[in-house]
């Protein structure tokens, strides 16, 4: 039954930036349905790190989105499964009526993810492209009538694995060729759909999380070798900042930008303690900012 309060869709939801997104998003009124694989918590596992287990699920998500004060909704998705993907549109209309607000956040983490140009295959560079660019413009264009009807807001999660060079190679510090080109092609859908539907009242924005720690990158042990590079944020700055972007007349100014998220949070004091001190010992921590 519908509430009344402004729905969201928020993407790759059962942990890291998503789920803080789907949190930050309840305790600012909004309802949320909360799409991902990983539908129970304790059952995520790694495609990229074999035997890894992952912390998170739906479930989980649900069960804190309702604590916040907002109602919930789990999606099982599949990036590669696109009537999966549909369905998240459609399962999110059929339960609360309406549509406010699509977070693409998930991506695709299979095979080819971490793999060097040497290594990685065509099937392998199609199924980035599929599950980074292609499934997120299937949902774009499902939600699109609802967000047009609402005045609603797309937020698109990119990187600067897409415009910048990488400063090690893929396991080193570094991004992948398939990973950086599908984020390169990704970072190109808000800007063309604020010029195409801006008119329309629809509101685009692209969002650069910056080098975040997550409970993927802790569990894959991976936060050394990035926080050696780059100042970490944790997801609910970068949540904080995406709810900044959706409630926030202000953020007008922005549409169909890339959003620096934790500059703008740290700029706009959106949350007291961000951010962190700057260590004397590692002054590069100021600038280097990036995924």
């Amino acid at each position: 039954m519908a509430s009344g309060r402004p729905v969201a869709l928020v993407t790759g939801a059962s942990r890291g930036i998503g789920k803080a997104t789907a949190l930050d998003l309840a305790a600012g009124g909004f309802d949320v349905a909360v799409a991902a694989r990983t539908a129970v918590d304790g059952r995520g596992r790694s495609d990229t790190d074999p035997g890894l287990t992952l912390p998170g699920g739906l479930d989980t998500t649900v069960a804190q989105v309702e604590r916040e004060g907002g109602a919930g909704l789990a999606v099982a998705v599949d990036l590669l499964d696109r009537p999966a993907v549909l369905g998240a549109v459609a399962a999110t209309v059929e339960r609360f009526g309406r549509l406010d607000v699509l977070v693409n956040n998930a991506i695709y983490q299979g095979p080819g993810t971490l793999a060097r140009f040497a290594e990685v295959t065509d099937d392998e560079l199609w199924a980035l492209l599929e599950g980074n660019v292609v499934a997120q413009l299937a949902l774009i264009r499902a939600a699109l009538p609802h967000l047009v009807e609402r005045g609603g807001t797309i937020v698109n999660l990119v990187s600067g694995a897409g415009h910048l060079q990488p400063p090690a190679k893929v396991g080193e510090g570094g991004w992948s060729l398939g990973y950086a080109m599908s984020k390169a092609a990704f970072g190109r859908v808000a800007p063309v759909l604020h010029v195409e539907y801006a008119e329309l009242g629809v509101r685009v924005f692209s969002v650069d999380p910056g080098w975040t720690i997550t409970e993927r990158t802790v569990a894959a042990g991976r936060a050394a070798q990035y926080s050696r590079r780059f100042t970490p944020g944790t997801p609910d700055v970068i949540a904080r900042a995406i709810r900044w972007l959706v409630t926030d007349a202000e953020a007008d100014a922005l549409r169909g930008k890339a959003v620096m998220a934790q500059d703008e949070v740290q700029e706009r004091q959106l949350l007291g303690r961000w951010p962190p001190p700057i260590s004397q010992d590692r002054p590069w921590e100021e600038r280097d900012r990036e995924t």
